[in-house]
């Protein structure tokens, strides 16, 4: 675990780079967190395994540590030695041990970066957290508070949370594990009597043993309905509270700087989610599935400002011969249906409850879900903008009336999540892949047009045919045609949109995204579908955002070229300008990475982003940029502030989403504190990245053409591993636990495109998985060392001087550099070789292997010369303790995990075999976090 709050993002990797006093007393302070719970998990082991499994635990720890601290070869074949002669059942159970160490070092590491980031907040004159320490470097650059204040009209910010399977973890061992941060927390912050630290030992170990009896897998498969039940839940650990707190923090900062605002500030941060819209590969994500979505998140909206009213109303005891009210104020509580004579004289709460009994009509009309029951019946509100004006008559009643510090408690915040969530909760993405559209465009067309084959016809001719019929009024649709399932089902998920439109509002669903988007026509089937339910009309408005989804190294080349021609086409610029001149393009990091490798995915996305910046530009509409992100380096991952500031000139804008995925999610925002923390990161590099860098490209044209240089060669040594080389395929369905993270229940997505075992149709996900399983980690480094040793035997005039300058003087290059060196401190070459061994032919695994070997030691190399390190992570001493010390735990881990997969590919018919198997992913996932 990166000393990543829960990842990187969660500290500001400035400050955290800096090895101080403070940080060792942290890191002493840590070491005896993680020293009490393995002391408490060995107690439980010993009470409820045994003492001689307790040893056996004991013995393979410390024979590991000490092979890892002296490098004794002698302790290396004593470890081996002993994990071999276990039983099978006694394999499970020592994995269940060490997994479980690992998950709680986890939240140790956890609650010592939340230690840290409240040290650091303590110590800043400026005020607390990030976003405020970079409006103080806004003010110091002569950005006055009206400009700043501007700036957030138009901005957005949205985390997009998505259902991508890697949080290998159980919801109930997640809750398990929050709890004991939740103790570990509350020691830290509370001086305790001796029997509120007796009663804190004895519930920690009662956590503990309750994880220790509680599966760590899944027992059956995910629904797409779980998976949006358990997205929900950050809402209630963090997102409900927190979003608009962070928004209600930076009105109060801007107004300390001296701008007396008018009106409040903007709501610029907005959660979105692809959980239960996104259909690309998920057959299961269906029209009632969306419907069933967007009614557990109206309920959880819903059920969350009725407590909250509850509350407020309890709160709200202020009595009228008191207090001055407003007229209006008194108008609204005459028409509550609460005739409680205990409330007669006590406007404010008479208003509250008329407010209670409307909403929860709204809730019954809405057909969702709600606990609470109101005092008397109410009518419900067609918009949310009614709901906020009855809580903005209580908020200027108690203004006026000279109560300010009373508006600005619970009913500021309940006013703020209601224009953050309104009815919906959280802006829903639909996604479908474009060859799905194709195909349903090509059968309605087909259908329309007796003798017409769409799928014949070349790209202008479907454009000039998709144009045509986004001006025709008839529907392409006929009721006496009997479509396939397939097309039937996109129509029914898109006619599910326009009434999730009509019942909860344009916000419910804002965006439709489109995968695999190659070319304009796969844009203008889109419109053409939105048009047959309503969505876009034939007179050029549109009631949703049509985004392309550029993801392989071609796409990204051409997505500049698209979009210029797309901006050009006089029917598809009405849509656009009808949208307020605001088009957004995703771009997609993990399918470039597992087609062109890091270097060169990294590159690319950094080309098309300059690309695209300067298209828009010319077209003069607003470019927002969709990060398509992963959790791991080699699905895009790493700090979003340094990857946010790391962006091309122009390409920020005040505008962002990004996807937040799979166990990254949980790491990040299962901890409100923390949860906010990464929210302000992402706000506050927007705003640096928007309003306080250069329009530059990078400091000399020179380096992009280095870049590009390095790219060309990291590409071509990438894809002749993993493309071009015989056998590759056989290699890696061999090396890794590929086939056996598909028997894990995860996720509900299917691991692969097709049936086959290309890895052109694998997942990003598994591909990435897999090699972190054994590793390896090869998506995040493979290329980049030949590619620099024969840049600079191309260019002995330059050299690694010129690389070292790169380094320092460009910070995308810099990005790139400091997350390979996060990644390959996680690798082990010496493990790795074990899972070479599982290559049954002899000459394809010393031919592979050997290459990726010399690679490692080659990338290595050259990345410690350009870093100016003697050593991997030698610039981040907290995270390269964490790493080193984690090592010992995880090396037995992945011995048993080859010893199992023997085992299981021998057809070993015992259950536990696989079970170890699964327990073993589990465990390395937990050690290596963000790579996992």
């Amino acid at each position: 675990m990166s000393l990543q709050t829960v990842p990187p993002d969660a500290i500001d990797n400035r400050a955290n780079r800096a090895e101080d006093a403070q940080a060792l007393e942290a890191d002493a302070r840590l070491r005896d967190d993680i020293r009490l719970l393995g002391r408490i998990l060995g107690d439980t082991v010993r009470d409820q395994e045994g003492a001689e499994l307790f040893d056996l635990v004991e013995r393979i720890r410390q024979t590991s540590i000490r092979f890892h601290r002296d490098e004794d070869r002698l302790a290396r074949r004593e470890l081996e030695q002993i994990l071999d002669s276990m039983s099978t059942s006694e394999t499970v159970r020592i994995v269940r041990a060490f997994s479980y160490f690992s998950h709680l070092a986890n939240i140790a590491e956890d609650q010592n970066n939340i230690r840290q980031m409240r040290a650091r907040s303590a110590a800043q004159s400026t005020g607390s957290g990030v976003l405020a320490e970079t409006l103080a470097h806004a003010r110091d650059a002569g950005i006055r508070p009206d400009v700043l204040r501007n700036f957030f009209k138009t901005a957005l910010v949205s985390p997009v949370l998505t259902a991508h399977p890697t949080e290998v973890r159980r919801k109930s061992t997640m809750d398990r594990e929050m709890e004991v941060a939740s103790l570990l927390d509350r020691r830290e912050r509370v001086a305790l009597t001796a029997d509120e630290a007796a009663a804190s030992d004895e519930q920690l170990r009662r956590e503990v043993l309750t994880l220790w009896q509680t599966n760590l897998l899944r027992r059956t498969k995910l629904t797409v309905l779980d998976e949006v039940a358990n997205g929900l839940s950050f809402y209630d650990y963090t997102f409900l509270r927190e979003v608009p707190r962070l928004v209600n923090v930076l009105e109060d900062r801007l107004e300390e700087a001296g701008e007396a605002a008018a009106s409040e500030l903007a709501s610029f941060l907005r959660m979105g989610s692809w959980i239960g819209g996104d259909r690309d590969g998920n057959p299961f994500v269906t029209a009632d599935v969306m419907r069933g979505t967007l009614r557990l998140q109206s309920s959880r909206v819903m059920q969350f400002y009725l407590n909250e009213l509850h509350v407020l109303g309890s709160e709200l005891s202020i009595a009228a011969h008191l207090a001055d009210v407003s007229e209006e104020l008194r108008t609204l509580a005459e028409r509550s249906p609460d005739t409680s004579p205990h409330r007669s004289g006590e406007p404010y709460r008479l208003a509250v409850s008329g407010i209670y009994a409307r909403l929860t009509a709204t809730a019954e009309k809405l057909e969702v879900e709600i606990t609470r029951r109101p005092v008397g019946k109410g009518r419900p509100y067609e918009t949310v903008r009614e709901l906020q004006a009855d809580l903005d008559v209580l908020h200027r009643s108690l203004i006026s009336n000279n109560a300010r510090v009373i508006a600005r408690g619970r009913l500021r915040l309940l006013r703020r999540a209601v224009d953050c969530f309104g009815f919906h909760l959280a802006r829903l993405d639909i996604r479908q892949n474009s060859a799905v559209h194709e195909r349903t465009i090509a059968e309605l067309m087909d259908a329309a047009n007796p003798g017409m084959s769409y799928l014949a016809l070349g790209e202008d001719a479907r454009i000039s045919l998709l144009t045509n019929e986004l001006r025709s009024t008839r529907s392409l649709v006929s009721p006496f045609v009997k479509y396939s399932d397939e097309t039937m089902g996109e129509l029914n998920v898109f006619h599910s949109a326009a009434e999730a439109h009509a019942k909860f509002g344009s916000d419910a669903i804002p965006q439709c995204i489109i995968s695999m988007c190659k070319g304009m026509s796969d844009m203008l089937e889109v419109a053409v579908l939105l048009k047959e339910v309503g969505l876009v009309h034939p007179s050029g408005r549109s009631a949703i955002n049509i985004v392309p989804l550029f993801e392989t190294i071609e796409d990204l080349q051409a997505s500049s070229a698209i979009m210029d021609r797309m901006l050009s086409l006089h029917d598809y610029r009405r849509l656009v300008d009808s949208r307020g001149s605001v088009q957004e393009v995703m771009l997609g990091y993990s399918d470039s990475n597992k087609d062109g490798g890091f270097v060169t995915s990294g590159w690319e996305l950094y080309k098309a982003e300059i690309g695209l910046v300067d298209v828009f530009e010319r077209h003069g509409v607003r470019l927002r940029l969709f990060h398509g992100r992963g959790g791991s380096v080699g699905r895009g991952g790493g700090p979003s502030y340094d990857a946010i500031i790391a962006q091309p000139g122009g390409a920020v804008n005040g505008q962002i989403r990004i996807t937040e995925q799979g166990e990254i999610i949980s790491s990040k925002y299962s901890n409100a504190e923390v949860g906010r923390n990464n929210l302000e990161i992402l706000a506050a590099a927007t705003l640096e990245a928007s309003l306080l860098h250069p329009r530059q490209s990078a400091p000399r044209r020179e380096y992009l053409t280095a870049m590009d240089e390095l790219s060309n060669l990291a590409f071509k040594a990438y894809r002749g591993l993993v493309y071009e080389t015989d056998g590759f395929v056989d290699y890696f369905w061999a090396s890794t636990v590929i086939n056996e993270i598909a028997t894990l229940n995860i996720g509900s997505r299917p691991a692969s495109r097709k049936k086959t075992r290309a890895i052109e149709d694998l997942r990003a996900i598994p591909w990435v998985f897999s090699w972190a399983q054994c590793r390896l980690m090869l998506p995040g480094w493979y290329g980049f060392g030949s590619a620099v040793e024969q840049w600079i035997a191309e260019h002995p005039d330059k050299g690694m001087p010129f690389l070292k300058e790169l380094y320092r003087e460009w910070p995308f290059f810099r990005m790139l550099l400091s997350n390979m060196d996060m990644v390959l401190a996680k690798s082990s070459i010496a493990i790795a070789s074990r899972y070479a061994e599982l290559v049954p032919d002899e000459a394809l695994r010393e031919k592979i292997f050997g290459r990726i070997r010399r690679e490692w030691h080659s990338c290595i190399e050259t990345l410690l010369d350009i870093m100016g390190q003697d050593r991997l992570l030698q610039g981040n001493p907290l995270l390269e303790r964490s790493v080193r010390h984690r090592f010992p735990y995880l090396d037995p881990l992945n011995h048993v995990q080859v010893e199992l997969l023997k085992e299981h590919r021998a057809q070993n018919p015992d259950e536990q075999v696989l079970r170890g198997i699964q327990l073993t992913i589990n465990g390395i996932s937990a050690g290596l976090r963000n790579t996992g």
